[in-house]
C-alpha cells in the first residue's frame, strides 16, 4: 500500500515522503495513529502543491536575506553606539550583541535577532569593529559598528 507520511516515522520515512509499506502495517499502525495517509491521486497532487508553496516561500526568505546583506554592506550603514570610555580607548563595560541589535533597530529600523549576530566576545574598545551576522543558512553579512565615547 502506498502512503504519504504526515510525520517522521523512524526507520520508515520522513514527513512528506511517499512510500510503499505493507498493507497491514499501514492500516493497523500508520493510518490509525495519523502518522500517514493513503496516497491517492488527489493527496499526491495536494502534497506537490504544498511543496511548491514551501519552495516559493523559502526563495522569498532567501531573497530578503540577500537584500538585507547588501544593505549592511553599504559604506553608510554604520551602527553608532555611545559608551563611557576610559584611557587608551578602552570602555567601562562592553558592547554585547543585544546592544548592536537595538542600535540597528533604532537607527535603521532593521530587526535582526541578537542570536544571529556572531560576536565571539563583546566589544571592549572604542572605534570601528566589523561584526559578522548570519542572516540565512546561505547568506552572511557584516555589520559595521562604530563605538564612540559619551
Amino acid at each position: 500500500m502506498k502512503v504519504i507520511f504526515l510525520d517522521d516515522v523512524k526507520g520508515k520515512g520522513k514527513k512528506g515522503d511517499i512510500k510503499e509499506v505493507p498493507t497491514g502495517y499501514a492500516q493497523n499502525y500508520l493510518l490509525k495513529n495519523n502518522l500517514a495517509k493513503e496516497a491517492t491521486k488527489s493527496s499526491i497532487s495536494e502534497l506537490s502543491g504544498q511543496k511548491k508553496a514551501q519552495d516559493k516561500k523559502a526563495a522569498e526568505v532567501l531573497a530578503e536575506a540577500k537584500k538585507l546583506a547588501e544593505f549592511l554592506a553599504k559604506e553608510d550603514t554604520v551602527v553608532e553606539i555611545k559608551a563611557k570610555g576610559g584611557e587608551d580607548g578602552r570602555l567601562f563595560g562592553s558592547i554585547p550583541s543585544k546592544q548592536i541589535a537595538e542600535g540597528l533597530k533604532k537607527q535603521f529600523k532593521l530587526k535582526i535577532d541578537k542570536r544571529k549576530i556572531e560576536l565571539e566576545n563583546p566589544i571592549r574598545t572604542l572605534g570601528y569593529t566589523k561584526v559578522p551576522v548570519k542572516l540565512h543558512t546561505e547568506v552572511e553579512g557584516i555589520i559595521k559598528v562604530h563605538v564612540v565615547e559619551e
